[in-house]
C-alpha cells in the first residue's frame, strides 16, 4: 500500500494533536509533520512532498483558506475547523472534505479515503504505460503553414478538433499548433502514449489531468469537457470507482 504524505495545521495546541492522534490510526496516512500556523506549512511545503493538507482555517497571520490561494501546486486539502461559515469558500477552492470540529476518528476516516481515492486515480495510467512506451515512437511531423515541424508526444497536454483540422496544445507554448487532420488520424499517434478520447472534439494526456469535476477535465486553464459515452471509459482507465 502505497501511503499519502500528509501535514496537519492548526494553531491550538489540542486540535494539532488530536489530528496527528487520527492521523496515525489511518494505515495509508505518513505523517510528515505538524504546523503551528501557515508559514510553517508553506515551508514544509516547498521542502517537501505532501500529498494531503489536514488544515485548520482561522489561524494568526494567514487564514487556511488564503493559504491554499497562495499555492501553484495545491496538494489535496481536507479542511478541519469549529466554523461553517467557510464552507462554500472551501469547496470553491476544490477541498476534499470540510470537517466540523470535534470530529470523530469515523468521520476523519471517511474524509481521508475520499482523499486516499483520489490520490490513486493516476497511479495505473504511468503504471500501465511504463513498459511499451520505450519501444514507440514519441514524436511525429505535422504540416503548418507549408512547413513540417515536430511535435513531442509527451509535450502534448490534449488536443482538440475543427471539423477538418486539428489544434494541439502543448506545455510551454502559448498558442495551440494548427494542422489540417482528422481527429482519427491523430489519435491512432497518441493513444498508445497515455491519451484517451473523452468527446468527439477533445482527446486529453491522462498524465495532465488535474482534476475532474461534474464531467469537466481541468488541465492548466483550461476545462475540457467530458461526454457521457466517454466518462465511464475515463473512470476505468483512471482506476477510479465511484462511491456507492
Amino acid at each position: 500500500m502505497e501511503k499519502m504524505n500528509c501535514i496537519v495545521v492548526d494553531d491550538e495546541n489540542m486540535g494539532r494533536k488530536l489530528l496527528e492522534e487520527n492521523v496515525r490510526q489511518i494505515p495509508f496516512l505518513n505523517l510528515v509533520a505538524s504546523c503551528k500556523n501557515a508559514f510553517e506549512a508553506m515551508e514544509q511545503l516547498q521542502t517537501n512532498s505532501i500529498d494531503l493538507i489536514f488544515l485548520d482555517i482561522q489561524m494568526p497571520g494567514m487564514l487556511g483558506t488564503q493559504l491554499i490561494q497562495t499555492l501553484a501546486k495545491k496538494p489535496l486539502v481536507i479542511f478541519v475547523t469549529a466554523y461553517d461559515n467557510y464552507a462554500v469558500e472551501s469547496y470553491q477552492l476544490d477541498a476534499v472534505d470540510y470537517l466540523m470540529k470535534p470530529v470523530s476518528l469515523e468521520r476523519f476516516s471517511l474524509a481521508a479515503n475520499k482523499a486516499y481515492q483520489l490520490f490513486n486515480m493516476q497511479k495505473p495510467v504511468a503504471q500501465t504505460l511504463s513498459v511499451p512506451q520505450e519501444a514507440l515512437e514519441d514524436f511525429f511531423f505535422v504540416n503548418v503553414e507549408y512547413s513540417l515541424v515536430r511535435i513531442s508526444i509527451q509535450q502534448i497536454s490534449h488536443i482538440e478538433g475543427l471539423k477538418d483540422y486539428v489544434k494541439i496544445f502543448l506545455d510551454g507554448e502559448r498558442r495551440p499548433v494548427l494542422t489540417k487532420m482528422t481527429m482519427k488520424s491523430i489519435e491512432a499517434k497518441v493513444l498508445p502514449h497515455g491519451f484517451m478520447r473523452v468527446h468527439k472534439s477533445f482527446i486529453v494526456n491522462l498524465r495532465r489531468i488535474e482534476s475532474i469535476k461534474q464531467q469537466r477535465i481541468k488541465i492548466g486553464t483550461f476545462d475540457i469537457p467530458v461526454s457521457d459515452s466517454h466518462a465511464a471509459d475515463l473512470m476505468e482507465k483512471l482506476n477510479f470507482t465511484r462511491p456507492s
